[in-house]
């Protein structure tokens, strides 16, 4: 090999550092989310999640495309167990983040999950009430009192299921003027004045503080819900999918979402 062609070879592997480097942290480790060119993320991801993932999953879509051109993250946002239906009926989708262990076992049993789910966050119920409170509701067994119209989510969806097992343990008896089939739907009955309060998640009382308070209550201890996530097995994109995934447990991914309230696993 002559001089000429020893150099061209060498500035080659300099060029493929370089851009090793560029995709990777100053030790040389791969950082989710990393640009999509030299990559291969690109195109649209289909991310089915709990509602109550709204804000802090939409911020996260908007950051993740912003770090990899080319992508699109496009969001399916509902009551999980209805996601969990979809899914295992065939929608397409190329993650699924459910808001209970329960639904992710839908989707699981069905053989759509490609691995084993990961949970990335924990959530807790507060009592959501109208800004002011203005019915001075500040324990569960407030709820009972036959004057109040309280809105809960129905038993099938995570939220409704963390509602009964909370309200269970504080052997208070909740008669409900609606059952909703998500959080989000429950949190608007008040946000309208529909309802005096709702049994909603910490994270969507806190996302929705300009127009409700969230009411802690020690009970809701007993009803911490774990979120997992899941590459599906069908999903059309895996390779961006695998990139979101990684992104949403990413430390970026952490600060953002305990930024919005949720808890840590």
């Amino acid at each position: 090999m002559n001089s000429r062609s020893i150099r061209s070879a060498l500035a080659g592997l300099a060029m493929a550092a370089a851009l090793t480097t560029a995709a990777c942290g100053g030790d040389g480790t791969a950082q989710p989310g990393a640009g999509a060119s030299g990559t291969g993320v690109s195109g649209d991801v289909t991310v089915f999640a709990a509602a109550s993932l709204t804000e802090s999953f939409t911020k996260l879509g908007k950051e993740f495309e912003a770090a990899n051109p080319g992508t699109k993250v496009i969001f399916n946002f509902a009551g999980s167990s209805a996601l969990a239906t979809q899914i295992t009926q065939g929608a397409p989708a190329d993650v699924f983040a459910a808001a209970s262990p329960a639904t992710m076992k839908t989707v699981v049993d069905a053989g759509d999950a490609d691995g084993t789910p990961t949970v990335f966050v924990k959530n807790q119920l507060v009592i959501a009430v109208p800004k002011g409170n203005p019915k001075g509701i500040n324990t569960l067994e407030n709820l009972s009192k036959p004057d109040l119209k309280v809105a809960l989510c129905a038993e099938q969806v995570p939220c409704g299921a963390a509602a009964k097992k909370a309200l269970d343990a504080a052997g208070v008896k909740v008669t409900p003027v609606t059952l909703e089939q998500d959080v989000k739907a429950a949190l608007q009955k008040v946000k309208l004045g529909e309802v005096d309060a709702a049994l909603v998640y910490r994270t969507d009382a806190k996302a929705a503080a300009a127009d409700v308070d969230g009411i802690e209550f020690p009970e809701s201890a007993q009803a911490i819900n774990d979120y997992p996530i899941v590459l599906l097995k069908q999903a059309p994109n895996k390779t961006a999918a695998q990139a979101f995934l990684a992104f949403v447990t990413s430390d970026r991914g952490k600060a953002v979402l305990g930024e919005a309230g949720f808890q840590a696993p």
